[in-house]
């Protein structure tokens, strides 16, 4: 396996091809091993994985911190490629509640300061507000990381799960390095609009979800039980006939992977980072691994080609609109810019 790198947009840091998305070791999947976070962490710096992902609200600031402790027990060389990604601006209450967002310069000044504290940085390389603040615009939100970046606490402006006209009001404020927004085989609406203004704009995309929140992992069973505590107990896509109809998706794609001697897994993320241009590498998938396994096999994918054959196979397959549900609940739906 050889890590290759590509840049995050015409402004961004050069990052390695995959990312690591670390929310998974703190919050919203069920109980997590934190000491085999930590070494899953270290692992994937040790492969040649550059950039870690997390946010200011995943468990309240326990990602954070797992994170802190990740780089500070790691090897110095290691921890100086690491590269740091985080949303702010979710707001939760003490059950864990999401309650609104905040996208105030004040407040924006505020998670990072306590941000730097957790991660024990100091600086963050992509900041960006987790979802648009529908009460103050985003030129402001936007000119407040412009602001960090001036006094060298942040080095570049990221975006979340926004659409495009949002897309181009912040890259007219500032130099905007990414988009970070889900994107998948099942998760495929960035395609329409949001994929083509990125790409005109010179601005890169993080994609998160690669594999659903492992519906499309290949290791998802049918009668699988999930914690209360795991978000996909809630998700429309892992309910009743709309798992069952998903997972009949996922049997057609384990076909193809058997085939390329391949896993379900390793043939998703392989699929994304082929949508990259060869001239324009500029999708960056996060892969949510929770433990060494998992993370080695999601660094497989950087071995598995695929062909013109391939990904009409793919296509065929998994047709783009095919999975049942959506991709979040209904009210948290509603809070998501990219959709409108």
């Amino acid at each position: 396996m050889t890590m290759r790198t590509r840049n995050l947009g015409t402004t961004g840091p050069a990052v390695s091809a995959l990312g690591l998305g670390c929310m998974g070791m703190s919050a919203l999947y069920g109980d997590a091993d934190r000491a085999e976070s930590i070494a899953t962490v270290h692992a994937a710096l040790e492969a040649g994985v550059t950039l870690l992902d997390t946010g200011d609200f995943y468990a309240m600031g326990h990602n954070e911190m797992l994170i802190g402790e990740a780089l500070r027990t790691a090897p110095a060389a290691l921890r100086e490629q690491a590269l740091t990604s985080v949303k702010f601006g979710a707001l939760r209450d003490p059950e864990g509640n999401w309650v609104g967002y905040d996208g105030r310069p004040a407040a924006v000044k505020n998670f990072a300061a306590y941000s730097l504290q957790r991660l024990g940085v100091d600086h963050i390389d992509v900041y960006r507000i987790a979802r648009l603040d529908p009460d103050v615009p985003v030129e402001e939100t936007v000119g407040a990381i412009a602001e960090l970046i001036e006094k060298g606490y942040v080095r570049h402006i990221g975006l979340s799960e926004v659409g495009a006209e949002t897309i181009r009001r912040a890259a007219a404020t500032a130099p905007i390095a990414d988009l970070q927004i889900e994107y998948s085989l099942i998760s495929r609406g960035i395609e329409r609009d949001i994929l083509p203004t990125t790409r005109e704009l010179g601005i890169a995309v993080t994609a998160y979800g690669v594999l659903s929140r492992g519906l499309i992992s290949g290791h998802f069973t049918r009668d699988r039980q999930l914690a209360a505590n795991d978000f996909r107990a809630h998700s429309p896509r892992f309910q009743g006939e709309n798992l069952q109809h998903n997972l009949n998706l996922v049997e057609a794609l384990r076909k193809i992977a058997e085939q390329k001697g391949a896993t379900v897994a390793q043939v998703a993320i392989a699929w994304v980072l082929a949508q990259s241009p060869r001239h324009n590498t500029d999708i960056v998938p996060l892969v949510g691994a929770r433990t060494r396994v998992r993370l080695a096999e999601s660094l497989g994918a950087l071995d598995v080609a695929l062909d013109a054959a391939d990904l009409a196979a793919i296509e065929e397959a998994v047709p783009a609109d095919a999975a049942a549900g959506d991709r979040y609940p209904t009210a948290q739906m509603a809070h998501l810019d990219s959709e409108r």
